[in-house]
C-alpha cells in the first residue's frame, strides 16, 4: 500500500513556512496546548457569529510567540461575511465612507476576537497578546475557501460534477497554474461509497520546490461524512525560470 503525504509537511523549508514559530525547552507541552487553545478559540468564535449560508471564514493562522508578549497573525478572506452585523439598522452609507466602514468592521473584529482569547487562555500565560488581521486579495487561491464554498454546496444536495465544475472556475479567475479536487463518501445519498476526482491544469505533487498549497475538509450531510482534498498549484518566479 502507497503512504500518503502531507504536501504541505512534505515541503517545509521549501515553498512552507512553520505557521507557530517559538522555541521552549522546559513546558513544550504547555505552549503546545497554548496554541491549540488559540486555534480553537478563534475558530468557535467565527463558528458561532458566522452565517448558515456564508463561507469564507479563516484562512490560516500565524502564532509567533517571544517572552513578552504573543503575536497571532489571522488571515480572512471576506470580511462582511462572518462579521457581527451589528450595524444593520443603518444600510445607507455613502460611497466615500466604504473604506472607513471596512476599517471599523476589522478593527471591531480584532477587539472581540481579543476579549474572548483573554477569557480562554491558560493560567499560566501572563504575556502580552497581540492580534494583526489582513485581508487576503485573492480569496479563491486558497484550498481552505474553495473547501468550504464546495461543502455549502454539499449540504444543499447540488450535483457533485457542477460543484467542481464551479470550484474550477473560482480557482482560475484567481490565477492559478492547476488544481486537483477529491470527494469521496456517500455522494448524492448512495449506499456504496465512491469518489469524485477533477483536474485543471498541471498539479506536480512529487516536485518540491513546486508551491502547492493543500487542504483536506470533512461535511456532514444528511447521509453521513464526506471527504473533501483540494490541492492548487500557485504561480512561483523560482520554479517556472526552471523551465
Amino acid at each position: 500500500m502507497g503512504r500518503k503525504v502531507n504536501p504541505l509537511g512534505f515541503r517545509l523549508g521549501f515553498t512552507q513556512n512553520h505557521r507557530s514559530l517559538w522555541f521552549e525547552q522546559r513546558n513544550y507541552s504547555q505552549d503546545l496546548r497554548e496554541d491549540e487553545k488559540i486555534h480553537n478559540c478563534i475558530e468557535n468564535y467565527v463558528q458561532h457569529i458566522q452565517d448558515a449560508s456564508n463561507y469564507g471564514g479563516i484562512i490560516r493562522l500565524e502564532i509567533m510567540k517571544k517572552t513578552d508578549f504573543i503575536q497571532v497573525n489571522i488571515y480572512i478572506a471576506f470580511t462582511n461575511l462572518f462579521i457581527k452585523k451589528q450595524e444593520d439598522k443603518d444600510k445607507k452609507y455613502k460611497d466615500k465612507k466604504d473604506k472607513d466602514k471596512k476599517y471599523k468592521e476589522i478593527e471591531q473584529l480584532r477587539d472581540e476576537v481579543e476579549n474572548v482569547l483573554l477569557k480562554n487562555m491558560l493560567d499560566s500565560v501572563n504575556r502580552k497578546l497581540l492580534i494583526s488581521i489582513e485581508k487576503v486579495e485573492k480569496p479563491y487561491r486558497e484550498p481552505n475557501i474553495l473547501a468550504e464554498y464546495i461543502a455549502l454546496q454539499l449540504k444543499a444536495r447540488v450535483e457533485i460534477k457542477k460543484i467542481m465544475k464551479k470550484a474550477i472556475e473560482l480557482a482560475e479567475e484567481a490565477d492559478v497554474e492547476g488544481i486537483k479536487i477529491k470527494i469521496k463518501g456517500r455522494l448524492n445519498g448512495i449506499e456504496r461509497a465512491r469518489k469524485e476526482s477533477a483536474i485543471q491544469g498541471r498539479v506536480p505533487l512529487q516536485t518540491l520546490r513546486a508551491k502547492i498549497d493543500y487542504c483536506y475538509y470533512a461535511v456532514q450531510t444528511v447521509y453521513g461524512v464526506l471527504g473533501i482534498k483540494i490541492w492548487i498549484f500557485l504561480k512561483d518566479e523560482q520554479y517556472l525560470s526552471l523551465f
